[in-house]
């Protein structure tokens, strides 16, 4: 088989669609035959994932490795931001978290040249595992102010031999601008890097966009490589909480009303992608009282920022809305953060989540909270209540818990360990990340409010399908062969 280069997506922009483009890549090569694995030097997302090894990684990164049929690990993500408020942000370093730093330490100090060094020496690595390595960029390719510092776009490029394929947001407006400008404002070694332009999310008949196709390439001397139509019906796991602004806000009749309480600093969000998909069920995001009201289930989600979350809910009266709610007969179930926030009380004694050094939780679990430096990182497999059937989810977390009161636990591992609280079927709580993709956990959730069994259904297989439909997309609109053309060398 042919040797590939490194292949690598940017953006004009942020939220063009790189992390999609870059999955479904990732497929195309594997069923071509190709041992392909994703690569983002630096990923900013509260929304993350546990490896094999118990390090955590951006959760795109993870995603993109089950579109490369392959276990994630750290290599893929060697540097991840989880922002924290207040202008600052987690580091996590090779899958382990080095300290905080605020985004001007971060982009002013000594250029990166650390960082830069320790995402590279990943990136070779896993280039001795895998071939060829699918590069993601992050945001833009050009922010001139950022550039001398940039250790995941177009320095990262040249350090790894990548061919880079420019992709461009049609949907938001001004392609034009933004690919000619992205272009122009690259040193001229950069621009010979640049292999072909994606034109994404295009609404309509792709023929329309034929003459813009012909003037982007007379414009900047680089081929159009593919023009993406747009698309709701392929599922792809959301990167960023941004999508958020998209998602349902209000219940409806006719189904299982589940509020996910929409904190300010959530995280892990994809703990609800499965229950959405549940024909049972209608999930949607809320602060808002009288939507909270309306829910038959609601759920406190993860947080960065535990304290700050809870604080902010206080400020909104929700703790006693949900106390007032559970007496009514509501089931309120906690995730991790959530999870903590239910308990007694949350203690800081180290300031490492701010000021406060304890502040009282909403009282619906028998437990206290200690926020401790050390973070807990692993992926499980376990048993719910006393239910049969094998469940995987995995843990992230800062923080230990102390039951107070002799209580039955959720969840039993394979090691034999226990975790979270069961106090009832409406009211329950663990640590466990994913937790919802698994089918029994949401039948138990939703056996109290609806007689309809749930259907067969794996979560796995359904996004391992889903994968396929993408690449199929792709290589119906992509150059696929130009791509692998000029990505081929001897060997």
């Amino acid at each position: 088989m042919k040797i590939l280069k490194p292949i690598m997506f940017v953006g004009t922009c942020s939220d063009a669609g790189k992390s999609v483009v870059n999955a479904g890549f990732c497929r195309i090569l594997k069923q071509d035959g190709y041992s392909p694995a994703p690569f983002k030097a630096q990923n900013m997302s509260l929304n993350s994932y546990a490896t094999p090894e118990g390090k955590e990684i951006g959760r795109a990164q993870a995603t993109q490795a089950e579109a490369c049929q392959i276990a994630c690990h750290t290599d893929m993500n060697p540097v991840l931001l989880k922002p924290s408020g207040e202008m600052m942000s987690q580091v996590i370093l090779n899958g382990k978290p080095v300290g905080n730093r605020s985004a001007y330490e971060y982009f002013r100090k000594d250029d990166n040249a650390k960082l830069f060094d320790e995402a590279y020496a990943a990136f070779q690595r896993l280039e001795k595992r895998y071939s060829p390595i699918v590069l993601e960029g992050a945001g833009s390719i050009s922010e001139l102010n950022l550039k001398k510092r940039d250790i995941v776009n177009m320095r990262m490029a040249q350090r790894t031999g990548a061919d880079v394929y420019l992709v461009a947001d049609i949907d938001r407006g001004g392609v034009f601008g933004s690919v000619y400008g992205s272009v122009m404002l690259l040193d001229e070694d950069e621009r010979k890097l640049l292999k072909g332009i994606v034109i994404n999310k295009f609404r309509g008949d792709v023929r329309l966009f034929d003459e813009g196709r012909q003037i982007i390439e007379e414009l900047t001397g680089i081929p159009v490589v593919g023009v993406i139509p747009y698309f709701k019906d392929i599922y792809i796991e959301d990167e960023d909480s941004v999508v958020l602004d998209s998602k349902n806000n209000k219940a409806v009749e006719g189904k299982v009303n589940i509020a996910v309480i929409r904190l300010q600093q959530m995280s892990n969000f994809t703990d609800f992608n499965a229950l959405q998909f549940d024909k049972r069920a209608h999930v949607y995001y809320t602060t808002d009282a009288t939507q909270l009201k309306l829910a038959d289930i609601i759920i406190l989600p993860g947080s960065k920022s535990t304290i700050k979350d809870l604080l902010y809910l206080q400020e909104l009266n929700i703790p006693s809305l949900l106390q007032e709610l559970y007496r009514q007969g509501k089931t309120v179930i906690g995730i991790c953060g959530g999870y903590q926030m239910m308990g007694m009380s949350i203690a800081d004694p180290n300031k490492i989540e701010g000021s406060a050094e304890q502040v009282n939780g909403i009282g619906l679990l028998p437990m206290t909270t200690v926020i401790t430096d050390e973070k807990t990182t692993v992926q499980q497999t376990f048993t719910f209540l006393d239910k049969k059937g094998r469940c995987e989810g995995y843990e992230i977390h800062m923080g230990q818990s102390e039951v107070t009161e002799d209580v039955k636990p959720l969840l039993n591992m394979a090691d034999g360990h226990t975790d979270g609280i069961y106090l009832n079927e409406r009211c329950w709580g663990t640590y466990m990340h994913g937790v919802l993709d698994n089918k029994t956990v949401i039948d138990h959730l939703l056996a109290p409010y609806t007689s309809e069994l749930g259907q067969p259904f794996s979560y796995r297989d359904f996004k391992d399908r889903e994968y396929n439909r993408l690449a199929e997309h792709l290589r119906e609109h992509l150059n696929v062969k130009a791509i692998y053309e000029s990505a081929t060398t001897e060997g």
